[in-house]
């Protein structure tokens, strides 16, 4: 499917879509680029890439760039990335958010897409990176106007042969639903967490822990992540707020059946999440 495929940022979405193309064979050569020479050998020991650097000048020659790093970095490196390869090389990333790296990298990259693959962890090591992590998962696309529908299928194709499945959103269409799927449950996992006592922790068993595990998430990629869509989820919040405020004022008023239907309502609702 391609020639040459440089993935930049080498942790666990970037190692584990490069070791997807290896083992589907979709690229003659994968290189990686990371701010870290440990991740870079870990991530040739692991076959993930032929050859790393921490330089960008790497990429020259790739007909696909993957974007794999945090969404500041992503918007950082896009117009250094520029210069080294040829206009007609597609361009994807794999950023929480798409609003602002949609509308800037689609300036700057003829065959830009965006991509958000639903699929990882808390983690986010080269370390804990897998073939297999897209199988069966769901991957989201923000094409625009501007896109290029060759190159969109070519996408598709890729995200398809790793496994994914694909659906369409435009940009902004994506944040606000991140901001409900994702970030708010994100925020509410790092708020839940850090209000209990230090001293009851080591009463807590898999209810706190299934609940709060996604509180170990790197907290530099997430704070990016929480202001560069700070307007959807102050609205995703209000929203959260109002529902708290339901249950209190129904326990405060000892309104028994009028807890049991916010209760029954929520429990319908989290079943068809499967």
């Amino acid at each position: 499917m391609f020639k040459k495929v440089a993935i930049v940022g080498t942790g666990l979405i970037g190692g584990s879509l490069a070791l997807a193309i290896k083992k589907n064979k979709l690229a003659a050569s994968v290189v990686g680029v990371s701010r870290r020479e440990a991740s870079i050998t870990q991530a040739r020991r692991m076959g993930a890439i032929d050859s790393g650097s921490r330089s960008l000048d790497i990429v020259k020659g790739a007909d696909l760039v993957v974007l794999a790093t945090p969404v500041n970095t992503i918007l950082e490196l896009a117009p250094k990335i520029a210069r080294f390869i040829d206009k007609k090389c597609i361009v994807i990333d794999v950023g929480s958010t798409k609003e602002e790296i949609s509308a800037r990298l689609s300036r700057i990259f003829p065959g830009y897409v965006g991509t958000h693959p639903l699929a990882g962890s808390e983690k986010r090591s080269i370390v804990h990176s897998s073939a297999g992590l897209f199988k069966g998962s769901l991957c989201l696309l923000t094409p625009t106007d501007k896109t290029n529908k060759k190159v969109l299928g070519k996408v598709i194709k890729l995200w398809l042969a790793v496994g994914a499945k694909t659906v369409d959103l435009l940009p902004r269409e994506h944040d606000i639903a991140l901001s409900f799927i994702s970030h708010l449950p994100h925020l509410a996992a790092f708020s839940l967490i850090q209000t209990v006592p230090q001293e009851f922790l080591k009463f807590g068993s898999s209810g706190l822990k299934d609940t709060t595990r996604i509180a170990s998430s790197d907290s530099r990629i997430w704070a990016d992540i929480f202001l560069s869509n700070a307007g959807n989820i102050f609205k995703a919040l209000d929203l959260f707020k109002n529902n708290i405020s339901a249950i209190t004022k129904a326990i405060a008023g000892k309104d028994r059946s009028k807890l049991v239907r916010i209760l029954e309502s929520a429990k319908a609702k989290r079943e068809k999440l499967g």
